[in-house]
């Protein structure tokens, strides 16, 4: 684990975020084990074969995971934003997320990395 965005996480002012943080980092790091994970444009990122396959980023009331190559994938309507080559989720503080369903989508995105 890359120890700047084990800081990041850690300064994160709301608890809530640090949290999602964390989560999305381990589910990201389950569903892709080769996964390359750096700081970039202050943000963590995470690649594979040198290609991104998802990013974490925060704003004042939520978390937002971006998940790349994601052209051709069936993502469910609703929560996911963004053209069809990288779609975006924003989870606010009291929002569930399907963990199961979030690493079948990054497994499937980054498969063909």
């Amino acid at each position: 684990m890359n120890p700047e965005i084990t800081q990041f996480i850690a300064d994160l002012k709301e608890p809530w975020q640090a949290e999602r943080c964390n989560a999305l980092r381990e589910l990201t790091l389950a569903a892709i084990p080769d996964a390359l994970e750096r700081m970039q444009y202050k943000k963590p990122h995470y690649l594979k074969n040198g290609k991104y396959a998802a990013v974490i980023s925060t704003s004042k009331d939520a978390v937002s995971y971006t998940i790349f190559n994601a052209e051709g994938i069936a993502f469910p309507e609703g929560n996911w934003s963004g053209p069809p080559e990288r779609k975006t989720i924003k989870i606010g503080k009291a929002q569930d997320v399907n963990k199961e369903e979030l690493a079948d989508l990054l497994k499937q995105a980054s498969a063909s990395l």
